[in-house]
């Protein structure tokens, strides 16, 4: 698409999808929407969901809490940030996040746009009887399919969810 129109989506507008990682994204722009050069989308977790160790080797990621609390491990320092606050990790730099509040709702941006195709094939759409089932099996074959979006560098790096 080369002309871009204005967009404007209200609160829970957007296209919704269950993450397999866990979670449930509203997708508020997609990269279609934005000729590639961002996406964005608002991801409601319950406590205990974290990520793995990884990077996104061609994008910066930008997220914003808009409610709840997370801890975040960006290269090798923790960090705890709650409602107002925000991580911004460049291209290329580990991380990952535990959300240790009952409930975190986080608006997440990713410029450019390179990472949408990771999201998208490791999620469905949502559905009212949507699981919060993990199914690890589905990230690792997305992230495989999209390594200019993700890089899974290892498990979580938390000592609260590090296996026994």
């Amino acid at each position: 698409m080369n002309a871009r129109l204005p967009i404007i989506r209200a609160q829970g507008e957007g296209d919704k999808r269950s993450f397999l990682g866990g979670g449930l994204h509203t997708w508020k722009l997609t990269t279609e929407d934005t000729a590639g050069a961002f996406f964005m989308f608002e991801d409601v977790m319950g406590q205990g969901k974290c990520t793995p160790l990884h990077r996104h080797p061609e994008a910066d990621e930008t997220v914003y809490i808009l409610e709840g609390e997370i801890l975040v491990n960006v290269d090798g320092h923790e960090s705890r940030v709650g409602a107002g606050g925000m991580t911004f990790t460049p291209k290329g730099v580990p991380h990952a996040f535990l959300v240790v509040s009952d409930r975190a709702r986080v608006l997440t941006l990713q410029t450019p746009g390179i990472g949408q195709a990771f999201y998208r094939g490791a999620s469905e759409p949502a559905t009212d009887d949507a699981s919060e089932t993990v199914d690890i099996a589905r990230i690792q074959a997305s992230a495989k399919e999209n390594p200019r979006g993700i890089e899974l560098l290892g498990p979580p790096p938390f000592e609260t969810v590090k296996p026994g």
